[in-house]
């Protein structure tokens, strides 16, 4: 791992953006994988006093993002999100909440990846996440 791929740079990179205004945490990043977290606060829970899919959604899809970062192919710029699917089978209205994100395909068009999110302080299954996202090379000088 290099130091452009560090928790400190990847938790440097939320800074100013969705992730980091929600609170979004990585804590680890494993061989195709990464693990990150979100502490449950008021303004991430929805009207009804329940924990916000949008919140857990979005947790998840920033480890999914951040895991392809980490595994780009070589010459690749980028990526970005095609599809993405989230079943919802509990919720938290504190603590903490886990998201794993695990490669299901490594392409060199397209990633996918699963991701489980849990209560820290159960191990339940909140939510099962899984995105699709597509490489993005440098476009190619006209001759």
């Amino acid at each position: 791992m290099t130091t452009q791929h560090s928790l400190e740079s990847f938790n440097q990179r939320g800074i100013g953006t969705l992730p980091g205004y929600l609170g979004i945490e990585i804590t680890e990043i494993g061989h195709q994988s990464m693990t990150a977290q979100l502490p449950i606060k008021p303004h991430l829970l929805a009207p009804n006093g329940y924990l916000h899919a949008g919140s857990v959604v979005t947790l998840a899809d920033t480890a999914a993002g951040y895991a392809c970062i980490a595994n780009l192919p070589e010459g690749a710029q980028s990526f970005t999100t095609i599809e993405l699917k989230s079943n919802h089978f509990s919720t938290a209205r504190e603590g903490t909440i886990v998201a794993v994100a695990n490669v299901v395909h490594m392409g060199r068009t397209t990633q996918v990846w699963d991701v489980k999110v849990t209560d820290k302080s159960n191990g339940k299954t909140i939510a099962l996440f899984r995105c699709t996202q597509m490489i993005l090379y440098p476009k190619q000088a006209s001759a």
